[in-house]
């Protein structure tokens, strides 16, 4: 047989493999919806209703389970969220006594997931029709929106890879499970836009965004028809206003190192007038491996195996090349005029900081990161106070992106060290127990500074090598860093401090040169 006859016969096989595999779901669907036979929409058209008895067609929503399709507002939302109906089989879920395995609990797990279990999907495969997104372009229609809902009426348009909410998802999956919220709720959008316009800007079309959808925070006002039309499409950011309340900015406002202004500080107790976004990551795979200049193929499987294999389509669906990682996002503070943050002409203090929960919001004397951020935070206040702009960016990277489990155990490593704990083992401490030093890798971190339109910082608060190199690299200038204040630093925190900048930290002097000398306190002198 010629290679020619051979692959004759191949074409033929997967082609009678597709029908057949066609018909096999049809007749499944037909098994849990009668004889209906629901279809997916497709982008841009309106799903049949009448049949299924709500948005979207039977494949997803049961007559029983929903009553009443929302509708859409011109104010870019769900004017009413769907209604669950007295028979929804999640309803009593928790109080019913049945147990696992039972006709009782086969029933609801037939009426959640009425279509079989799809472990993944293919290129080419029957019904399989992406929505096309052109990463880049520079409107919010030309792009496309990022779909990544599994819903059976989204299933086969996704385009991108994971779920909306990060490690948040998990939660969701036991909300549904124990009947406190329905599988097909959508969220109604009404009122939730941001009161502030941001964007777009000319960076948002070039190479310097991978890491974050631009267009996240719009998507209500962008996609609304594809929303009518049934598909699943969720924003991934989201901005609003906020007073901010710090013991140590009521401090500051005290001994008048901040003055009280009715503006951006409102009151004698140093409350501070802030907008504030939150933004989740999505990743542009072909551009987080350039970034990083790995192979894409090689980035796909190593996110495959090192998140146990949970996400199978980062190897069977090469044509889908937009990620949403379970990993912490981003919180964003802007102090002062949003707009400033795009205007090279005015002045703009900025830290970007690491979450540090142990400091940062539980006070750990055994590192500068509170102490930091609130040195970050002040100047913020004063920029915004002398005309300017301020922005606390702060990442969830906790215990340099080790998480906090490996920070715990490298701080037992480091009390227990023979010779005590030293500045100049500090780094190998943490190697020894996680493998690498560092896994926060800023490579992607300037990616949010390029969506708030940013081209310039004139006082960087932050003695990072990596953060400051990485934003520079960017295309971001940096006018002035800014070290922190020796009287800030605790003095359990002093080889912490004194490790990085014999690392590379800027810190405006020299560097100890006698790291050995430098130590940390011993758990025998603290009182318990």
């Amino acid at each position: 047989m010629n290679e020619s006859v051979l692959l004759d016969h191949l074409e033929a096989i997967r082609s009678d493999i597709q029908v057949l595999s066609k018909k096999v779901e049809r007749l499944e669907l037909g098994a849990v919806h009668g004889d209906r036979s629901p279809s997916i929409p497709s982008a841009g058209t309106k799903p049949d209703t009448a049949q299924s008895g709500g948005l979207g067609s039977g494949l997803l929503f049961n007559s029983d389970i929903l009553s009443e399709a929302s509708e859409w507002d011109e104010k870019g939302g769900f004017s009413s969220s769907p209604k669950v109906s007295s028979s929804s089989p999640t309803k009593n879920a928790r109080t019913s006594k049945a147990m696992p395995g039972s006709p009782d609990w086969q029933a609801k797990s037939n009426a959640l997931y009425p279509s079989r279990i799809t472990l993944t999907t293919y290129p080419g495969q029957v019904g399989v029709d992406p929505v096309a997104l052109n990463w880049g372009a520079k409107t919010p229609s030309e792009r496309g929106p990022v779909i990544v809902s599994r819903a059976p009426t989204t299933l086969k348009k996704r385009n991108a890879i994971g779920a909306h909410g990060g490690s948040y998802s998990f939660y969701r999956a036991l909300a549904v499970v124990i009947g406190d919220m329905p599988p097909n709720h959508r969220p109604d959008f009404r009122n939730t836009l941001p009161h502030i316009k941001i964007g777009p800007y000319d960076s948002w079309s070039e190479e310097k965004i991978v890491s974050l959808d631009p267009f996240g925070h719009i998507v209500a006002q962008a996609h609304g028809d594809l929303l009518k039309a049934g598909l699943d499409i969720r924003p991934s950011i989201a901005i609003t206003k906020a007073h901010m309340q710090l013991p140590e900015i009521e401090h500051a406002v005290e001994n008048g190192r901040i003055k009280v202004d009715g503006n951006w500080v409102v009151n004698r107790k140093g409350d501070l007038r802030v907008t504030k976004g939150a933004v989740e990551p999505v990743w542009w795979l072909p551009g987080v491996a350039k970034r990083f200049n790995v192979d894409e193929a090689l980035l796909r499987r190593a996110l495959f195996e090192d998140t146990g294999g949970s996400y199978p389509e980062l190897i069977t669906r090469p044509d889908l090349k937009v990620f949403l990682p379970p990993i912490g996002g981003i919180s964003i503070y802007i102090f002062g005029p949003p707009e400033y943050l795009s205007d090279p002409s005015k002045h703009l203090t900025a830290r970007v900081h690491d979450e540090c929960n142990g400091s940062d919001v539980f006070g750990s004397d055994i590192c500068t990161c509170r102490p930091y951020l609130i040195h970050g935070i002040e100047e913020c206040v004063k920029s915004a106070q002398e005309g300017g702009a301020g922005l606390i960016v702060y990442f969830r990277k906790e215990g340099r992106a080790l998480g906090e489990v490996t920070k715990y155990l490298v701080y037992n490593a480091r009390k227990r060290a023979e010779g005590g704990d030293t500045a100049d083992a500090y780094f190998a401490r943490t190697e020894n127990v996680a493998g690498v030093k560092d896994a926060r890798f800023q490579a992607l971190m300037p990616d949010v500074l390029h969506w708030l339109g940013i081209s310039k910082i004139d006082r960087f608060i932050s003695m990072s090598n990596m953060k400051y190199d990485a934003i520079v690299g960017s295309g971001i200038e940096i006018v002035n860093r800014v070290p922190i204040p020796e009287d800030m630093i605790p003095d359990d925190g002093r080889v912490e401090i004194e490790a990085k900048i014999a690392a590379g930290y800027f810190s405006g002097g020299k560097a100890n040169e006698d790291l050995a000398q430098v130590k940390g306190r011993i758990w025998e002198d603290v009182s318990h």
